[in-house]
């Protein structure tokens, strides 16, 4: 089972993503409603995968993943944005990105994309301890 974080303070977006995470048995979804709380999650849980909103209430989806990418134990972990400005959230780090309205498609390919990454940096990982 892979554990993807989703960061979303919009719960109509929150239920869709729930609706199709529930579609895979192989992902279980937790969620936080804010950044600070979602680098909390993303620390302590440690997820396979984060899917974050950029617009979110106290600090932004780009600043918490600029606090996650310099965290020693969150800055593997392969974050997907839904940004306004797509250019510029690839430039920031995010690993993929999904526009709003969300495509099922494009939602499942860019999981599967991100599920595969985290298990071949999960195996360099464990290689080189």
């Amino acid at each position: 089972m892979r554990t993807l974080l989703y960061v979303e303070d919009n719960p109509a977006n929150l239920e869709l993503v729930e609706q199709l995470v529930a579609m895979r048995t192989d992902v279980r979804l937790i969620s936080a409603s804010d950044g600070s709380v979602g680098i909390e999650f993303a620390r302590n849980l440690q997820p396979d995968v984060i899917l974050m909103d950029i617009n979110l209430p106290g600090i932004s989806g780009i600043q918490a993943l600029q606090i996650l990418q310099g965290d020693q134990s969150t800055k593997h972990i392969p974050v997907n944005a839904m940004p306004s400005d797509i250019e510029r959230g690839l430039q920031l780090g995010f690993f993929h990105y999904l526009t709003k309205p969300m495509r099922v498609r494009d939602f499942m390919q860019t999981l599967d994309a991100s599920l595969a990454f985290a298990a071949r940096t999960a195996a360099r990982e464990h290689i080189g301890q």
